[in-house]
């Protein structure tokens, strides 16, 4: 414990119980997970980016403590958002209160709302927008194709949203993926508000969809890097549940049952940060013995569940894999 930072030292000493004592066993576990060589995925659902994980998540990239990221479009693209737009965003507290009438009064003025914070569309979406469109634009001339998130790589290494920085770039957790180019998969990109941006210029005749890699490309693409670095283990921490954890766990029995692939190794660690309660046929809220039925996870493997708040949890994992 001593070679620890405080935060560290404090959750080892007072949280002993429940979700807290689970926090800390997740994160030892993940530790240990790295120690032994293994990789690690981490999954982002929700609106982690929004939530402003980037601040922590960052460095976690820039330490090699992660080493490829799942994540939903909204998360792709709202820590740009926030990388560009921070001071025009509005938390707004009292979120439980207002009536549909305030709302509205929202959407009148731009602001779409993510729980207690509101995201400016013109500062944000539109102000990416024009810039992402000119490298789809020229991609789809040339007959190129990418990735989503390797778009918004190109559109971060290329300088063009530097006049608009408003937060310390090092807390954007994007930026550090770009500078490293971790894998990145998106599932589900489509529903994306950059996603219904890309579709709405296929609907008018001015790129094609082809021009973005799809989906079945995604769990391709992860299919051939799980065969690559599994070797000594790949560990899977999912924030939150939906596709962005869905998508990649199938990666193994996909591999396993579907290819006949049968060496293919499960999971080596499992742990899920989610408020979904256990219920019938949630699988957000499934216990993780379940996906052992799934051929996702072997019966030994170490496998945690913390029943909380991401935004609280996740960063405390982190502070503990970063020995703050």
């Amino acid at each position: 414990m001593n070679n620890k930072g405080e935060i560290s030292q404090f959750i080892q000493k007072y949280f002993l119980h429940f979700n807290s004592a689970a926090l800390v066993d997740a994160a030892k576990g993940y530790e240990a997970q790295l120690e032994q060589g293994s990789k690690m995925l981490v999954s982002l659902a929700g609106a982690m980016s929004t939530a402003e994980l980037g601040k922590i998540f960052a460095e976690i990239i820039r330490t090699d403590k992660v080493h490829i990221v799942s994540c939903t479009g909204a998360n792709l693209e709202e820590d740009l958002m926030n990388l560009v737009a921070h001071s025009h965003y509005r938390r707004v507290p009292n979120y439980r209160d207002l009536t549909p009438e305030q709302e509205w009064e929202l959407l009148e003025k731009g602001l779409n709302r993510v729980t207690d914070t509101c995201i400016p569309e013109e500062e944000a979406f539109r102000r990416l927008q024009q810039h992402i469109y000119k490298i789809w634009k020229d991609a789809d001339d040339k007959g190129e194709r990418y990735f989503p998130h390797e778009f918004m790589y190109k559109l971060l290494l290329s300088g063009v949203l530097e006049q608009y920085y408003e937060i310390d770039i090092k807390d954007s957790w994007m930026y550090a993926a770009a500078e490293k180019n971790l894998p990145i998969v998106v599932p589900g990109w489509e529903d994306s508000t950059m996603g219904n941006i890309f579709a709405s210029y296929v609907i008018k005749g001015e790129l094609k969809a082809s021009t973005m890699k799809s989906g079945i490309e995604y769990m391709t693409f992860l299919a051939d890097w799980y065969q690559k670095n599994s070797e000594k283990g790949i560990g899977f921490f999912q924030i939150g549940g939906g596709i962005a954890g869905d998508f990649p766990i199938c990666v193994v029995p996909m591999l396993y049952q579907d290819l006949e692939q049968t060496d293919t190794p499960f999971w080596s660690y499992f742990c899920q940060i989610s408020d979904s309660t256990t219920s019938y046929g949630s699988y957000s809220g499934a216990v993780p013995n379940e996906k052992i039925t799934w051929g996702k996870l072997d019966i030994d493997t170490p496998k945690f569940i913390v029943e909380s708040d991401a935004t609280i949890v996740a960063p405390l994992i982190f502070a503990y894999l970063l020995d703050m």
